[in-house]
């Protein structure tokens, strides 16, 4: 059976998604993005909201770019490679390959998916990922947290949820950015 594994820039006060600005600075050195693809490499399918879908769709031709580092070809490929299942309402079509429209998150679907799969899947977008959260299908998280506190937004882990976790391990990178990895309980 796949893990379904959940992961996200985060601000140091717990948001994945800032009400006003960004994140701050950290996950776009080379040094971490490398790690993150290295460590998301070998997942098989990416669970997208609509939002989350069109912020990374960018991946489809970014290997493409004439001015492209290695690192980022290399995150491109690996992405190309995967399924993609986008969960919205609204989006009536896609622009990637191996991509295919769900027009509502079934958690039973889901546990299905997990279970006949070979790779492990990600949920992506803290909307998102609140529902696979609620639902009991999450069992590893990574936060990738910044240094910057933005005060609002969209958290990272939903209200109203309680969750008991183990840490597996920890990364901190020269920029202040710290990799943090658990599992459910």
């Amino acid at each position: 059976m796949a893990k379904l594994v959940y992961g996200m820039v985060t601000s140091l006060d717990g948001y994945a998604v800032p009400a006003d600005g960004d994140l701050g600075a950290g996950a776009e050195d080379e040094e971490v993005h490398t790690y993150i693809g290295d460590l998301f490499r070998d997942l098989g399918t990416y669970l997208y909201g609509r939002r989350m879908y069109e912020t990374m769709v960018f991946w489809e031709t970014a290997h493409a770019e004439p001015e492209a580092p290695p690192h980022i070809v290399q995150y491109a490929r690996d992405w190309q490679a995967a399924e993609k299942v986008v969960y919205s309402t609204t989006l009536e079509s896609v622009s990637s390959e191996r991509t295919r429209i769900e027009r509502t998150f079934d958690p039973g679907a889901v546990r299905r998916l997990k279970d006949e799969s070979e790779q492990d899947l990600s949920v992506d977008g803290p909307t998102l990922a609140a529902q696979a959260i609620a639902a009991g299908l999450v069992d590893e998280y990574h936060l990738f947290i910044t240094t910057s506190v933005v005060g609002g937004g969209t958290r990272f882990f939903p209200d109203g949820v309680r969750l008991d976790l183990d840490l597996v391990g920890t990364r901190a990178f020269a920029g202040g950015l710290i990799h943090a990895h658990y599992r459910t309980r």
